[in-house]
């Protein structure tokens, strides 16, 4: 059975604005730096939470180890974060293409 379907052909996305090389550096940077800057809050907010539940009395052993055993878990996943960044990174930096500005002719 076909079914007919309201997509149209002539849907157009919204053109990216043109930057140039330096800028989408810039911007890939600033990228990296803005999720390292939320890891580091996320990794903030944890030992916070550590701290406020060890300061808490009525808090027993099993309910901190299970607080320790989440907090663990959440330091693994942004550590695993932070090497899909230094991947980022190093891509970035082993795949940028300056031409050189300087004179290339040989002399023979």
């Amino acid at each position: 059975m076909i079914t007919e379907t309201n997509c149209t052909p002539t849907l157009e996305c919204p053109a990216l604005p043109r930057v140039t090389l330096n800028q989408a550096v810039i911007d890939l940077l600033e990228s990296i730096a803005l999720q390292e800057s939320a890891l580091s809050h996320i990794l903030c907010a944890e030992s916070q939470k550590m701290k406020t539940a060890m300061a808490m009395k009525e808090v027993d052993l099993c309910k901190l180890l299970e607080i320790n055993d989440s907090a663990t878990n959440m330091v693994h996943a942004v550590a695993n974060l932070e090497l899909a960044l230094k991947d980022k990174l190093e891509f970035i930096s082993n795949n940028l293409y300056y031409p050189s500005t300087e004179n290339t002719t040989t002399a023979q």
